[in-house]
């Protein structure tokens, strides 16, 4: 292949490039550079390949935000951060670490990860939980946040807050649960209520409601719990704990948390 011919190409290809974003196979064969062309930018040191299906710049750090703005933009993957990890992103965790741990996605549970992007050393535990929580793509329930050149998609902090107490207490600790939501002052009650509405568990209304509640958020007072489905029987958070009469979930003592 003439490198004469080909070098225009890849430099028009790098500088719509942003720094940090991965592209994949698929999205840049859409954009005219077919599969051996891609291969021999490779070969040439120009690109690097992050696996099978997905490529980046040549010498480039990226981050999981870069891949997963892949998923999400180019091959339309309804995944997205959720829970404990946009409510850190979007401020509501500043006692946390610094240093982000754990990226935790939700996605439904007919979608799929790519292999590339599930084996890639992102440096951080990213953690997929397929769950088909609310109904897809429900409206007002996601944000746009960037990240220096990378633009995602993530939970608003009202849907987080639910997606968060979904894990509880098998994938989130209780207690650190309900120190994030004591933060959640500014919540709007229109969006919690359709997301009341529309959230397929039980347990996780229940718990928000009862986090709610106890740290007395202004909010509350204005949802309609009559129009909320919060099931029948009892709910246990954790055994040997206090039960909450109103909510029907058993909880731990108050002097606990």
């Amino acid at each position: 292949m003439a490198e004469e011919i080909q070098t225009p190409k890849i430099n028009h290809l790098l500088k719509s490039w942003s720094k940090g974003a991965v592209f994949t196979s698929n999205y840049l064969e859409k954009k005219g550079f077919s599969a051996k062309l891609v291969n021999w930018y490779k070969s040439s040191g120009w690109l690097d390949s992050l696996g099978h299906g997905a490529y980046k710049r040549s010498g480039e750090t990226i981050e999981w935000y870069g891949g997963l703005s892949a998923l999400q933009a180019q091959m339309n993957l309804p995944v997205h951060p959720g829970g404990k990890t946009a409510l850190e992103l979007l401020g509501y965790a500043h006692y946390l670490s610094e240093q982000m741990r754990e990226v935790q996605l939700f996605g439904r549970r007919e979608n799929r990860l790519p292999q590339w992007f599930k084996k890639y050393d992102w440096k951080v535990s990213v953690n997929y939980y397929p769950t088909n929580l609310f109904p897809i793509d429900l409206k007002g329930s996601f944000t746009d946040y960037n990240h220096k050149e990378i633009k995602i998609r993530i939970s608003s902090p009202e849907r987080a807050a639910l997606e968060m107490l979904y894990l509880v207490p098998q994938e989130q600790g209780f207690d650190e649960a309900s120190h994030i939501t004591e933060n959640l002052t500014t919540l709007r009650p229109e969006l919690v209520q359709k997301l009341l509405e529309n959230c397929n568990s039980i347990k996780a209304k229940r718990l928000f409601l009862h986090l709610a509640e106890k740290h007395n958020h202004d909010w509350f007072e204005q949802l309609v719990l009559s129009n909320v489905d919060l099931g029948t029987g009892k709910r246990v958070i954790v055994k040997g704990g206090k039960l909450d009469k109103k909510y029907e979930i058993v909880v731990p003592q108050e002097r606990d948390y």
